[in-house]
């Protein structure tokens, strides 16, 4: 099973959480990050062999990257290109090559939830490269529009994040949206994995398709709850 999680965010325990990944999203210096970052996070990858993947989001450190933004569809397709051209020359700077995309905070969300969105990201992440694998909310337009402009896809749930009954992640801003308990983090993992299905906030059982679970790398728990989710699904 393949665990995925969002780095060069600021937070320093990167090398602690390397051991226990498959892939990481590195931010591109829209929301977090510039290119000393990036290439620290790249050679860690090198070194733990762990799959290098781009986390472009919206030009918005200061929310980082989590509120949403309406922009034209020439200006988010160039806001993605951008972003990729940056990792991009990173990593070919150290001899690596980036793996995957996957879209961050509010511009994650938007692609999830809006066609018309999920249509722009995947546009640039073909023109820009037709092999990456983009990662997209599981059920989600992300994954769908990816699919039609002929990318690989990966799809994706979450270990320490609620869901909603329509299949959306809960929002940050509204009671429940965190899992902090690492047991229960454990038994969501476990749950989607072996049932296909994850138990809503409002416990209600809905399916997923799980190929990559994503841990936060900003949380307060990462480290934990990356030894914990590793040891339970890679037996």
């Amino acid at each position: 099973m393949d665990i995925n999680c969002d780095m060069g965010e600021g937070i320093g325990n990167e090398e602690l959480i390397m051991p226990f990944i498959n892939s990481a999203n590195i931010a591109c210096g829209y929301h977090a990050g510039d290119v000393e970052t990036m290439r620290h996070i790249i050679e860690l990858c090198n070194k733990y062999h762990v799959a290098i993947g781009a986390h472009p989001s919206f030009l918005d450190r200061e929310n980082f990257g989590r509120t949403e933004m309406r922009l034209p569809a020439n200006d988010l397709y160039e806001l993605i290109t951008q972003q990729l051209i940056i990792l991009n020359e990173v990593a070919s700077s150290v001899d690596q090559k980036l793996v995957h995309v996957k879209p961050h905070g509010a511009l994650y969300n938007m692609s999830a939830a809006d066609a018309s969105v999920a249509t722009i990201v995947a546009k640039a992440v073909k023109d820009f490269d037709g092999n990456l694998v983009l990662f997209g909310l599981s059920g989600s337009h992300s994954v769908r529009e990816a699919k039609k402009a002929g990318l690989k896809t990966c799809s994706e749930v979450f270990a320490d994040r609620t869901y909603q009954d329509d299949g959306t992640l809960t929002p940050r801003s509204a009671p429940g949206a965190l899992i902090t308990d690492t047991n229960k983090v454990v038994e969501q993992v476990l749950q989607m994995i072996n049932e296909g299905t994850v138990t809503t906030l409002s416990g209600k059982k809905i399916p997923v398709v799980v190929e990559t679970v994503c841990i936060h790398g900003d949380g307060k728990q990462a480290v934990e709850f990356a030894k914990v989710i590793y040891n339970a699904t890679q037996k």
